[in-house]
């Protein structure tokens, strides 16, 4: 059986033209399959993105080739890869082949055809007027270029500091930031005025305008914005702090505005720029579905400054970025009690891969995720000392349910299921609590954490039936004198799991069911 990694081919609409050889799982018999599709939204004059599945044991060393025709292009571990260079308007077959350890290639070929963009317009935003001086307010110009722009044409923010308010993008367009450019927020919170209907922390509610939009909130509708790219080497940066307290001071804490927001939008890319000082939220996406976030690097260190907010959202991939935020990098939410209950978008099909966590509150599936969540795979990531490592948190009110998670080859600090939070708790209650089942946990290494404490922390519900259940941990090493806890849940196995001084953990586990280790 082919596993969800799968689901690119029917959802993003590519045919790869692959075929699997007949095996246990359709594939190379004793090989896992692999599956190679264009990242969404990255098909432009001169590249391409590729994305394909990892192939797990019994081959564990395999490097994966690239090539363009009969050329070779790369040989690399990792399970992406941007061919650049291409000519516009042409076609290409792209084909991906595993080797094994010992450089042989195996039976597990894939292609897939691909047409290049005409090339793209231009439109300089200094032809409409916009300085790049840092001081002057260019909204106007800049928005300007934006409505002018053709159907697949690019806005280039160039060299410079350009200095604006609220920007609001359409389909069919590109916005590039060069390299030595600064799209950069100002701080008149007159500049991100009229409020519109947005999401935050999980209710529809009004807010100030963000620096750069794209969408109108409908959760019961269809897209009403696509193909759109936010791209480039350069920056945006937003009105930080001030712009923040002036937001609070006039409409309250849930006011705030983002760096972008993006809503009701399909086919969406945000690729290879900085970005910082928003004055909440840096990227948040909410009812969209095929995005790609890439060679992104993130910084904040405001209060609610989380990285990438994926938010009733799918087919989701974030690959090749850097996180180092005063809040959660990513946080995966779906609503809150009671309206995410009844609006009931679940964020669904996301892929973190190939990312690097610096600082911040962890890499997180909730607190908000009344709308449900499934079908995560955290793959080949680095955290430093977050604060709850990998978490997957709720509380009871929130209803629905979590599940089918994967988490592999990467090295982490902690490990949190957390089933009790001391904020962002008010709204009615949904009927039932949540539910969390279907983890794995393969392959990991979180011996960097803190020796002695508890490094693996795995809670259910109390409610029949709402244990969090199906949870494996296998192939794990932790620290000299671990702790692992687990409180409220049935069906966990604990295989191969290892300490740094070889004693191996401390299990403490209360009111559970099935637990093997």
């Amino acid at each position: 059986m082919r596993t969800w990694l799968g689901f690119a081919f029917s959802l993003i609409g590519l045919a790869s033209g692959w075929a699997a050889v007949p095996g246990v799982d359709g594939s190379a018999a004793g090989v896992a399959a692999f599956h190679l599709f264009v990242a969404p939204q990255t098909i432009r004059s001169d590249e391409v993105t590729l994305l394909w599945d990892k192939i797990e044991a019994p081959a564990p060393a395999v490097t994966y080739e690239v090539l363009s025709g009969d050329q070779p292009l790369m040989s690399t571990a990792k399970t992406h890869f941007t061919a650049k260079g291409l000519a516009p308007d042409r076609d290409y077959i792209f084909t991906v082949r595993a080797h094994d350890a010992s450089g042989r290639v195996s039976r597990q070929t894939d292609r897939i055809a691909v047409h290049t963009a005409p090339k793209e317009p231009v439109l300089s935003v200094e032809a409409y007027g916009a300085r790049g001086d840092g001081t002057t307010n260019n909204t106007k110009a800049i928005q300007a270029a934006i409505d002018a722009c053709p159907v697949g044409g690019t806005v280039l923010i160039p060299r410079g500091v350009f200095v604006s308010g609220a920007l609001y993008l359409k389909s069919d367009m590109t916005l590039q930031v060069a390299a030595g450019g600064t799209l950069k927020g100002s701080t008149a919170l007159a500049d991100y005025e009229p409020q519109f209907l947005n999401r935050f922390e999980g209710w529809e509610l009004k807010t100030y305008a963000s620096l750069l939009n794209a969408g109108r909130l409908d959760h019961g509708g269809p897209p009403n914005v696509h193909n759109l790219s936010i791209r480039g080497e350069g920056r945006i940066a937003g009105g930080g702090a001030p712009l923040a307290q002036a937001m609070i001071a006039a409409q309250g804490l849930r006011s705030r505005g983002r760096l972008l927001c993006l809503m009701n939008c399909t086919n969406l890319e945000i690729q290879g720029l900085t970005l910082e000082e928003p004055p909440s939220w840096t990227l948040h996406f909410v009812y969209c579905e095929n995005v790609t976030c890439q060679d992104l690097t993130i910084t904040t260190a405001i209060r609610n400054g989380d990285g990438i907010d994926p938010d009733s959202s799918r087919n989701c991939y974030i690959v090749n970025c850097a996180f180092d935020t005063g809040d959660d990098c990513i946080a995966i939410k779906s609503g809150k009690n009671p309206e995410g209950n009844v609006v009931n978008r679940p964020t669904e099909n996301v892929w973190i891969v190939d990312c690097r966590f610096q600082r911040g509150h962890g890499i997180s599936i909730g607190s908000e995720m009344s709308g449900g969540v499934r079908n995560v795979l955290v793959q080949d990531c680095v955290a430093g000392a977050l604060l709850n490592g990998f978490q997957i948190k709720a509380t009871k009110d929130r209803g629905s349910v979590v599940e089918n998670v994967t988490v592999r080859d990467c090295d982490l600090q902690m490990i949190s299921v957390l089933t009790a939070l001391a904020y962002n708790n008010d709204g009615e209650p949904a009927p039932e609590p949540p539910i969390f089942r279907n983890f794995r946990f393969v392959n990991l290494d979180l011996s960097g954490g803190k020796p002695g404490s508890t490094v693996i922390n795995l809670n259910g519900f109390s409610a029949a039936g709402h244990r969090t259940r199906e949870v494996t941990f296998d192939h794990v090493k932790l620290p000299a004198d671990a702790v692992v806890k687990v409180d409220e849940a049935e069906d966990v196995t604990f295989a191969d799991v290892t300490t740094a001084d070889g004693a191996g953990p401390t299990y403490a586990i209360t009111n559970s069911g099935r637990v093997s280790h």
